[in-house]
């Protein structure tokens, strides 16, 4: 690691620690040189995640697209947003233990349905609407008639 005031090649570690949450080491470091000393963090890094859409387009997975959909899908409804952001999360981490560079949009989508059904059913009925492109009344009566048998099932 080259120091960042006289870029001399080599340091020392000081101090390691765990930084936000787990996912990076923030290291302190002093230059052998100038003795000045630099904090440095350690992250994983990812491989890109490719999406692909239903219209043959390949994108970058974008977490943040994933959030606000889910965020629309819980507008007005009794979810806090850590319960949101914990969902995003096990989404995230569930296609990237697919061990895949690309993912169907269709695949995130089912794997958001699934959890959310647990979560919020409005939310999930929303999101459905939207993911599922309900094109009629009949469509969305569907949707709503096999939530219903399956709570029943739960009951």
């Amino acid at each position: 690691m080259r120091c960042p005031f006289c870029s001399f090649a080599e340091s020392k570690v000081i101090d390691s620690r765990a930084a936000e949450e787990g996912s990076s080491i923030r290291r302190r470091r002093e230059c052998l040189q100038c003795m000045r000393r630099f904090t440095t963090y350690e992250v994983v890094e990812e491989t890109p995640l490719m999406v692909i859409k239903k219209d043959g387009r390949r994108e970058m997975f974008d977490r943040s697209k994933l959030l606000n959909g889910l965020l629309r899908a819980c507008e007005k409804r009794p979810i806090p947003i850590t319960v949101v952001e914990n969902l995003v999360d096990k989404v995230e981490k569930e296609i990237r233990n697919l061990m895949e560079r690309e993912v169907a949009s269709h695949y995130i989508g089912d794997v958001v349905i699934r959890h959310l059904k647990d979560i919020d059913q409005v939310a999930y009925v929303r999101f459905a609407s939207v993911y599922r492109q309900f094109t009629d009344l009949n469509n969305f009566m569907q949707e709503l008639e096999a939530l219903m048998k399956a709570q029943k099932k739960v009951q």
